[in-house]
């Protein structure tokens, strides 16, 4: 398929960003790498040094950049993430932080405030959430993701009537839970530590939803061992977790680890990032995605 967004094109991206009428003094770009949707620049000028990401509207992946930095400037209120300084026609400059980008040993190895942060996202981002909210539910991105591949004719769309049927499952396993305000893209990356201090950035995905998603993410996105998921668990809910918790926390683990496996399928079809395989990442994580749900029907059955 022809890629609808392709952002290749490092030369006209800089070009916007140095354009801004934001800058003082001396300019300096430095490109970013370790997106997989977006096209990054370090910029520093004579005030200091920022980050300015560009993407548009991605309506195949439910993502507005409109509702993306009303999330962007609540985190900042919350103290989760650095300032939003400018948000206009798919750009959005932050300021930089100097910190290291967390991988998935460091968020196994830090669960605990990696934890702490995202219970604080949830107590504090809904309320500072302007305008419509959003809502994030896997299992309706999932269909519609499902609807995509088959009218897209993507080679995995003949498989995709059997994973709707194990996405109706997994949905039927979910308890109630309060309405939050969610991040809903847990990866490793979106993690960074000054030494000081734990940051979460990156709210493309932040919308209102239930704490479940989040935290099977972690678990999904970052290898997590038993022992390792229960601490997850004990630390967000300060109990010991009961057997309909624990079963809803791995049918959406399952679910979290399909959505991004599906989320690779989709983004082959629209996106075209320098340097990203998208067929390799949807592969990785439909490998994930396999293992957790076999995990899954072992310990519950379909």
């Amino acid at each position: 398929m022809q890629a609808a967004e392709n952002m290749g094109d490092g030369g006209v991206a800089e070009a916007r960003v140095r354009a801004l009428p934001l800058w003082k003094g001396t300019l300096t770009v430095t490109p970013l790498k370790g997106g997989v949707s977006n096209a990054s620049f370090k910029v520093t000028d004579s005030t200091g040094s920022f980050v300015a990401r560009l993407g548009g509207d991605y309506p195949f992946h439910q993502v507005s950049r409109e509702r993306e930095a009303v999330a962007s400037r609540a985190a900042f209120e919350a103290g989760l993430s650095p300032e939003l300084v400018h948000a206009a026609d798919g750009l959005m400059v932050l300021r930089y932080i100097e910190a290291r980008t967390y991988a998935e040993a460091d968020v196994r190895a830090n669960a605990e405030p990696c934890v702490d942060i995202l219970k604080r996202c949830h107590a504090e981002m809904g309320r500072r959430i302007a305008g419509q909210g959003a809502i994030f539910w896997v299992f309706q991105i999932l269909r519609d993701y499902g609807a995509t591949l088959i009218r897209h004719g993507h080679r995995h769309a003949p498989d995709v009537p059997r994973l709707m049927k194990i996405v109706d499952q997994l949905e039927a396993a979910q308890l109630p839970l309060p309405i939050v305000f969610g991040h809903h893209d847990i990866l490793p990356t979106n993690f960074m530590d000054d030494g000081n201090r734990l940051w979460l950035i990156d709210w493309e995905y932040g919308a209102f939803g239930t704490a479940m998603f989040d935290l099977s993410s972690i678990a999904a996105n970052n290898s997590f061992d038993a022992a390792g998921e229960k601490l997850i668990l004990e630390r967000y809910f300060e109990r010991e977790p009961q057997e309909a918790l624990w079963r809803a926390f791995h049918a959406m683990k399952a679910a979290s680890a399909l959505r991004e496996a599906v989320w690779g399928m989709i983004s082959e079809l629209f996106l075209a990032a320098p340097g990203v395989d998208y067929v390799a990442y949807a592969k990785e994580y439909l490998g994930r995605f396999d293992r957790v749900h076999a995990d899954y029907l072992t310990r519950y059955g379909a």
